[in-house]
């Protein structure tokens, strides 16, 4: 190995607390992930159609999951806007 300093990963850890509220036939989830930066949050819910079995853990899931999935599309959206906004910056400094 050389005289260098090895490379050292940037790692960030990030917890997502999840709420998941059963009233009858709804379920509701309310998702929110610290980011240390700010937060970032979602409501999703699922309906029970009268033919499905009433096992609350299928709503669980599918309300969760809804909930989950904006979240992952709120972060993509903020990424390519601060990389869009970061591109922008470097080309007008080097331009």
């Amino acid at each position: 190995m050389s005289g260098s300093a090895a490379h050292q990963p940037h790692v960030t850890e990030w917890a997502v607390r999840l709420r998941v509220t059963e009233d009858g036939d709804l379920t509701r989830a309310h998702a929110a992930l610290d980011t240390g930066a700010g937060t970032v949050e979602s409501d999703a819910e699922a309906r029970r159609s009268p033919l499905d079995p009433a096992d609350p853990a299928i709503g669980d899931e599918l309300a969760a999951g809804r909930a989950l999935m904006d979240l992952g599309h709120q972060l993509l959206r903020a990424g390519s806007v601060a990389a869009e906004a970061a591109d922008t910056a470097r080309r007008r400094d080097t331009g």
